[in-house]
């Protein structure tokens, strides 16, 4: 990538933090108060030094606090993680967070229902306005789909034929958010589903929409599911497990599979195994979140499963934000009574963070179909 330039004037003006800063912003071609979309426009130049001690943290924070401004939040970060200063800059917050998850298990069991509480019980209005008709809150399949509500039918869709679902199945959703697997796949599979969240408020809706369907909704920490189904699927739940406790949940996977049968764990990975997570994603969307890697992952399943299928849509996740995005943008009128300007810009620099982060492939989506090594007919379906 072309570093661009920057005039003297300018730099000279920002003092020795500023400076600073922008020597590290050199390699990603962002200027500081700069013309292209990208550039980032700073109003409070305190900013500077809460950057190079807290970084990620303090540019999240600056935002809602509208000490900066920028035209594309998402292309900012995605140029920022495509760079090289991702790599280089190892901020004393990030370091935090990392021994956090490396002595404590912040997912435990009596910290399982908080990620609900904080970020799915924020108010159905929100994701009514933000979500496609069905209200799945994962990524799309964007393959031949022409907006969002397409894509989210096309990867409810794939997931069922993955796991090669028949009439009469029983099949659990582990983290069934506001019922749209269940719905979906009992509508066109003819199939039974128990799902389970920890959310409360997902739980209402989602037996809601679910009513009069084959469905059984709970209210559930996944550690407690002891029956067996013909069937698994998990979307979008994983990255809400731990490192300490990918094994208990392969465990659980593991005994609620009959002979036979498939899981399917549909999840956000990242391209290193270093414990902990964004600071500030951790402090003000997702408590406790931690996103897992491809070898975190198979070491849990060891010995007692096997990868059937890995399936990568991660760039497909750089559209969904996006359209969420615009969908929130849109609807923020019907929702400013009840949430602040400030929860406004908190959440359109979450989904743009995010998408950007997708975009420069620091993120991944991946589809697992995993097995206990028994089923001996697999093909992955043709989607």
């Amino acid at each position: 990538m072309a570093k661009t330039s920057i005039k003297p004037a300018v730099h000279g003006s920002l003092g020795f933090a500023g400076r600073v800063v922008q020597s590290m912003l050199d390699e990603a071609g962002i200027v500081i108060n700069g013309s292209n979309p990208w550039d980032i426009q700073i109003k409070d130049p305190a900013l500077f030094k809460q950057i190079l001690t807290k970084g990620s943290l303090a540019l999240g924070e600056g935002y809602v606090d509208k000490k900066w401004e920028v035209e594309q939040v998402d292309e900012l970060i995605c140029r920022m993680l495509r760079s090289s200063l991702a790599k280089k800059t190892g901020f004393f917050s990030h370091q935090i967070n990392r021994l956090k998850a490396i002595f404590f298990n912040l997912q435990q069991k009596s910290r399982a229902f908080q990620v609900g509480e904080e970020h799915y019980d924020l108010g159905n209005d929100i994701y009514e306005v933000m979500l496609d008709p069905r209200m799945v809150y994962t990524c799309g399949y964007w393959n031949d789909a022409k907006d969002l509500a397409s894509a989210q039918e096309n990867k409810l869709e794939l997931v069922c034929r993955k796991l090669n679902l028949q009439p009469g199945m029983r099949v659990l959703d582990i983290g069934c958010g506001w019922g749209s697997f269940a719905q979906y796949a009992i509508e066109k599979y003819d199939v039974e589903v128990v799902g389970v969240t920890v959310s409360k408020e997902q739980a209402a809706l989602a037996k809601k929409r679910c009513a009069g369907l084959s469905a059984e909704i709970r209210l559930q920490d996944y550690r407690d599911i002891t029956e067996k189904f013909d069937a698994v699927v998990s979307l979008g739940m994983f990255e809400h497990v731990g490192h300490k406790n990918y094994r208990t949940y392969m465990q659980v996977l593991n005994h609620s599979l009959k002979p036979g049968s498939l899981a399917l764990l549909h999840t956000i990975g990242k391209n290193h195994s270093t414990p902990g997570v964004d600071p500030w994603i951790s402090r003000y969307i997702f408590p406790n979140g931690e996103i897992p890697s491809l070898l975190q992952i198979s070491k849990a399943m060891e010995p007692d499963l096997m990868v059937e299928d890995l399936h990568n849509i991660g760039p497909d996740y750089d559209k969904t934000l996006m359209s969420w995005f615009r969908n929130f943008e849109a609807g923020w009128e019907q929702l400013q009574n009840n949430y602040s300007e400030r929860f406004y810009r908190m959440w359109t620099y979450y989904l743009r963070v995010c998408a950007g982060a997708f975009r420069a492939r620091d993120l991944q989506l991946w589809q697992l179909v995993i097995s206990r090594g028994d089923n001996s007919t697999y093909r992955r379906p043709f989607y």
